[in-house]
């Protein structure tokens, strides 16, 4: 008959705890990483990227994004606890994972944006503007190289502002394109984008201006 150790199974069982705590330690790590990410992305970001940025395998990615997608809809949250749903939700779009305002305050959103937070925009914002409203659709990264300066930022104001919006993504770089709105319109006065002044009198340097640029 084989005698069990007390002592032998009481270390036993405090090493598989101190295991399992190390491990969701490192799950709960994981998710403040991932979260802190998706809070600057201004593109949808793949599985790979995302693992490529925090530098964890794959699956160890896609369990934290199910469950920061549970913990963000008020299902649960990382240690089984019921959560509070929140006014964003982590929504997968054209193959990868973006925060987004839930569709339930979009009006409230909107309302702040356009009546609430009426503040001019900069110098930066209103080249970017211009060359989304003259070469649409466009991407942030063809805006980037007309700009000469990154315009992530200035992209996200005016996509808050209403003036721009997400036109489509492009099936084989995965880039959003952008549109100007009818926002836009009404604010400039205009009843179609064929009423924007032709730029080539106003650049110098040639008649063709910035159109041959892309």
């Amino acid at each position: 008959m084989t005698t069990r150790n007390p002592t032998t199974d009481t270390r036993s069982r405090t090493s598989k705890t101190d295991a399992a705590a190390s491990v969701s330690q490192a799950a709960h790590a994981l998710d403040r990483q991932l979260e802190a990410v998706f809070m600057v992305a201004d593109e949808p970001q793949g599985l790979v990227h995302l693992a490529t940025a925090v530098g964890r395998p794959v699956a160890e990615v896609a369990a934290s994004v199910a469950r920061l997608v549970a913990d963000f809809d008020g299902l649960s949250s990382p240690d089984g606890t019921q959560t509070v749903r929140r006014g964003f939700e982590l929504r997968e779009v054209a193959g990868g994972w973006r925060i987004y305002v839930r569709a339930t305050h979009d009006e409230l959103v909107t309302d702040f944006v356009l009546t609430q937070n009426p503040s001019r925009l900069s110098q930066a914002a209103l080249e970017t503007l211009a060359v989304i409203a003259y070469k649409q659709p466009i991407s942030r990264g063809q805006v980037a190289s007309i700009r000469a300066v990154n315009v992530d930022s200035v992209v996200r104001t005016l996509l808050g502002r209403g003036l721009v919006t997400e036109a489509f993504t492009d099936s084989e770089t995965g880039a959003i394109n952008y549109a100007t709105t009818d926002l836009l319109l009404t604010q400039l006065g205009i009843n179609s984008l064929d009423e924007l002044p032709h730029l080539s009198p106003l650049l110098d340097g040639g008649t063709d201006g910035f159109e041959d640029l892309l």
